[in-house]
């Protein structure tokens, strides 16, 4: 049986994917602050940086601004097990520049694993962190995903809010996968239009995965946001603010979805608890 990687200390290394996995090299290793003072650590093999919405929203706009780009992928006990399941796909997201914690576990996880201030960084607001920051930089932004029902409302939505904002670029791409060619002309566009932040709403991994496969080909700085389209253009509701605290936000998405959500909270989550548990005891016995 796999044992976990521990969840203090180095990184794991890329060879974990096993032989034949392929792990886009980055341009750069822009090492922020959080990694290089030891603010990161590794819940179940998958890195996740205790940071906060401010310090997060200014270092993707720094990434944005520098002309290397950079690939923020948003954590979640989800992410996590898809980590877990796919080394591959855990290597990916540990060479992202940023790993936040936007699920309350990882948060609790953080805490447990000797970061006793670590705080969550919600997926949603997250990026109206980032699109503030933009707006008073001068920074375009762009939007991948979503339907274009939900892409009008979010950009008419942002503007009223953010009236210095620039969307740049929005496209809703088609369920099935591209060809070379369209993946090409993609690419392309995202380039011409200026956008400098790319906001990429796809689902994980389906995210991540499109934000590793183009580091090389992008300039701007990506962020994987999940569901935060639906949330922040009004076309799903958010948990209670009492729920997300007692990190039951889960539940209320799965009384609202029971059908799309139902296998991913039954089988995953039990199965964090327990193998999280077994990493933590195993902490305890190396301490």
């Amino acid at each position: 049986m796999r044992e976990d990687w521990p969840g203090v200390g180095p990184e794991p290394s890329d060879a974990a994917a096993g032989p034949g996995a392929e792990v886009p090299a980055r341009k750069a290793d822009l090492s922020l602050a959080w990694r290089l003072e030891g603010r990161s650590r590794h819940i179940l093999g998958m890195r996740v940086d205790a940071t906060a919405y401010e310090e997060a929203a200014a270092a993707i706009v720094d990434m944005a601004e520098s002309g290397q780009g950079g690939v923020t992928c948003v954590a979640t006990v989800h992410m996590v097990m898809e980590a877990w399941d796919d080394p591959a796909f855990r290597a990916l997201v540990n060479r992202s520049e940023l790993v936040t914690s936007d699920g309350v576990p990882l948060v609790w996880g953080l805490q447990r694993l000797g970061i006793p201030h670590a705080e969550r960084v919600y997926g949603p607001d997250l990026p109206l962190a980032v699109c503030e920051h933009a707006a008073r930089r001068g920074v375009p932004v762009g939007f991948l995903g979503g339907t274009p029902a939900v892409l009008d409302s979010l950009a008419a939505a942002l503007r009223e809010r953010l009236p210095g904002l620039h969307v740049a670029f929005t496209c809703s791409p088609p369920f099935a996968a591209l060809t070379p060619e369209e993946d090409m002309r993609l690419v392309e566009d995202i380039e011409a239009s200026g956008a400098r932040v790319l906001f990429v709403g796809l689902g994980c991994p389906k995210q991540e995965r499109w934000m590793a496969a183009h580091r090389e080909a992008l300039s701007c700085a990506m962020l994987g946001v999940g569901a935060a389209f639906d949330f922040l253009a009004g076309h799903k509701r958010q948990a209670p603010r009492f729920m997300q605290r007692a990190g039951l936000e889960w539940l209320f998405r799965l009384l609202c979805e029971p059908r799309r959500l139902w296998h991913r909270y039954a089988v995953h989550n039990p199965r964090f608890v327990l193998r999280f548990a077994a990493q933590l005891a195993r902490e305890r016995r190396r301490a």
